[in-house]
């Protein structure tokens, strides 16, 4: 559609015709204005570039005002949002993969923290409310997030854009962080939490194992889960059982080689078993606590790649 096309049309008719066209050429800094106005009448989010003082207005009105940083004129830099250095249209689709990315991590990061910060908290919660010996104690529960939140947490921050990260449809402006996805995910992991750390402390009391024994095959439960939990979480858009997801990043891997001493350490160091109450246990036990996690693993995955289908067929 061309200037001409819209000089001919009212406000209204320019509203409808946004919606099936692709291309506005020869547009004035008037025509930009309006286009401007009649995107925002759908509540879509809108980034107008231009160069030319007359340009300022319809900078100004975008949501983003883009100018050019080598053409552009004073008036039209102080009206925009951002200014391009390069003048080059490139930049700014490399600038929202860039923020597609941060939005992303951010979201895993809070996806990772909440449900096992709540996992931890429900299986304390659940001894007390009816009065069952505590699988873990509270300092280890410290431990816990000493070792992994901050380690673990502050590497998701680091992950690289996902695949297909341009392909996905704008994020609707009024979108929460915190949606109903990320609280039933919230959930579901801390469920699936509390019933391994129950599941494995009856075992152990059931094997007639010491309470601190016991009690530290839940505390490295809990950080074994954690750690591939923080690989699921790396793709929430896509899936998670890919050599790619697997191999992980350099700070992902820096982070393991952090905590899996640091937990060795915890679990047969004298010192630190008389620091935290812990105890040294069987390689059998052992294995069995990573048995756990890697069906844990899976449960995920396969819960995921059910809602993902789901939603599929809802938006199709």
């Amino acid at each position: 559609m061309t200037g001409s096309d819209l000089d001919k049309m009212s406000d209204g008719d320019l509203a409808l015709a946004v919606q099936g066209t692709n291309i506005f050429a020869r547009t004035s800094p008037e025509h930009k204005l309006r286009l401007v106005m009649a995107f925002q009448a759908y509540v879509l989010t809108v980034a107008m570039t231009g160069d030319g003082v007359n340009d300022a207005p319809a900078l100004k009105r975008a949501d983003v005002g883009i100018a050019m940083g080598i053409k552009g004129s004073a008036a039209t830099k102080e009206a925009a949002d951002l200014v391009l250095a390069d003048d080059n249209f490139a930049s700014i689709a490399a600038a929202v993969r860039e923020g597609r990315t941060v939005q992303a991590n951010l979201r895993k990061v809070i996806a990772f923290e909440l449900p096992t910060s709540f996992g931890e908290a429900g299986v304390i919660f659940a001894a007390l409310l009816f009065g069952l010996a505590l699988p873990i104690s509270p300092l280890q529960v410290l431990w816990i997030n000493l070792v992994t939140g901050v380690t673990l947490g502050l590497a998701l921050a680091f992950e690289p854009t996902e695949p297909g990260a341009m392909d996905r449809p704008p994020r609707p402006r009024e979108a929460s962080l915190v949606g109903g996805e990320l609280v039933w995910h919230m959930v579901f992991v801390a469920t699936l939490f509390m019933a391994a750390v129950f599941g494995l402390f009856a075992h152990a009391v059931e094997q007639d194992y010491p309470t601190r024994v016991a009690q530290t095959m839940s505390l490295n439960l809990l950080v074994v889960l954690e750690m591939f939990h923080v690989f699921f979480i790396r793709n929430i858009f896509g899936s998670s059982l890919s050599w790619t997801a697997l191999r992980g990043t350099k700070a992902i891997w820096l982070c393991i080689l952090i905590i899996i001493p640091a937990q060795l350490a915890v679990t047969y160091w004298p010192l630190a078993q008389n620091i935290f109450g812990t105890a040294p246990i069987a390689i059998n036990d052992g294995a069995l606590i990573v048995a756990i996690g890697t069906v844990f693993y899976i449960i995920l995955e396969v819960e995921k790649q059910i809602r993902l289908a789901l939603l599929g067929k809802s938006m199709g």
